[in-house]
């Protein structure tokens, strides 16, 4: 495994001093490296991948360095724009090093989200013309992959890849403490007290990652069916406009979006659109606890932005932030019969318990069974 410190150290020393992106669960220990090492307005985490792009390209401009963005394959999708219209050698010329954790790498067990993207990454790559290179798992080679990299990528004036597999870094232990503030509710628990809250036909449209595990999960201890809830397992930032497609259809049921704060700031135009949509059956909950928490817990500004008045400037008819069970409760049941769309913020504690487990069930059963629910 290549040692997360003795890589960044061959970075910098190579000229690569700007970090950006955004975290991937194969990239947690450098990531947690970058964010203990780097000065503060070095490293900067971004809503989505193409933003990260964008933002190494206005950092080589001011200082003729590449910068490193990492990211996971799926945020290829999103980098797409950038690296073709503005980094590609036929337009601006932007040298960068992509560092990609290879989720769904063919041969690698993985979730069935990331099998098709694993199974296109290469094919991607080649189709932008973007040369790529495998992560060596030692990590004196990946030292002097890096130092090659940096220099090709400079003298060609383009962006080049460097692929991570699963386990390429080894763990990193960062000293520094991460000063959370401890929020009486959990991300499970508030999901608990709106099931609670909600009718049993109600449709449920959760995100990506822990919040959808921990619905599943909730459903089963419930003994409840799960053909009302529709997982959003990957497409990150998009479930809110699942939801709204889904509550326009459907303007005779309650919709519910079960949105994550990272998720929410990845595609924040989003929220404008829904403001504006007329879908009255709505309502938006963004669980908001300051963190990536499905890729390694590293921080978002969902803490330091108020999403309530973000709403409100949008055009939602009405916006709420809460931070404990009895506001949830009241406003959830106040918000039952208004007019939507309707924000509600609730704001908990980050991370998740240690036996949380996956569905069990498939995702074309799952996907049936939501159908069948809507055309009742």
């Amino acid at each position: 495994m290549v040692d997360p410190q003795t890589f960044y150290n061959a970075l910098v020393k190579s000229g690569v001093e700007f970090f950006t992106g955004v975290p991937d669960s194969l990239l947690s220990p450098l990531c947690a490296c970058i964010a203990e090492h780097a000065p503060e307005d070095k490293h900067i985490i971004t809503a989505n991948e193409g933003a990260a792009i964008a933002l190494a390209t206005g950092n080589y401009l001011a200082t003729a360095k590449p910068s490193l963005v990492y990211m996971q394959n799926s945020g290829l999708g999103n980098a797409i724009n950038p690296l073709l219209s503005l980094a590609d050698p036929s337009v601006y010329a932007v040298p960068m090093l992509l560092m990609i954790g290879w989720r769904g790498e063919p041969g690698v067990n993985d979730e069935p989200q990331h099998l098709a993207q694993g199974q296109g990454t290469i094919p991607l790559l080649d189709a932008m013309g973007i040369a790529y290179h495998r992560l060596p798992q030692d990590t004196e080679e990946a030292v002097s992959l890096i130092e090659e990299l940096a220099q090709r990528a400079l003298s060609e004036q383009r962006p080049v890849a460097i692929l991570a597999s699963k386990n390429s870094f080894a763990q990193y232990k960062a000293d520094q403490n991460s000063g959370d503030e401890r929020l009486p509710l959990t991300r499970e628990r508030a999901i608990g007290i709106i099931l609670e809250n909600i009718n049993a036909d109600t449709s449920v449209i959760s995100s990506t990652g822990m919040i959808s595990r921990e619905l599943y999960e909730l459903r089963e201890g419930l003994q409840q069916k799960h053909d009302t809830d529709f997982l959003t397992v990957g497409s990150m930032g998009h479930c809110s406009q699942i939801a709204l497609g889904v509550a326009l259809a459907n303007k005779n049921k309650k919709v519910i979006c079960l949105d994550g704060d990272g998720a929410a700031i990845m595609h924040m135009g989003s929220m404008a659109v829904t403001a504006q949509s007329g879908a009255a059956n709505l309502i938006h909950i963004i669980l908001n606890n300051g963190r990536h928490d499905s890729v390694g817990g590293q921080p978002t500004c969902g803490f330091e932005i108020d999403f309530t008045t973000i709403a409100k400037g949008c055009g939602y008819p009405s916006a709420h932030s809460v931070d404990n069970e009895a506001e949830l409760s009241k406003i959830l049941g106040a918000s039952i019969d208004v007019q939507g769309p309707v924000l509600l913020e609730v704001k908990v504690n980050s991370g998740n318990r240690d036996n949380l487990g996956r569905p069990e069930i498939t995702l074309e059963e799952q996907k049936r069974a939501f159908m069948r629910h809507l055309d009742k």
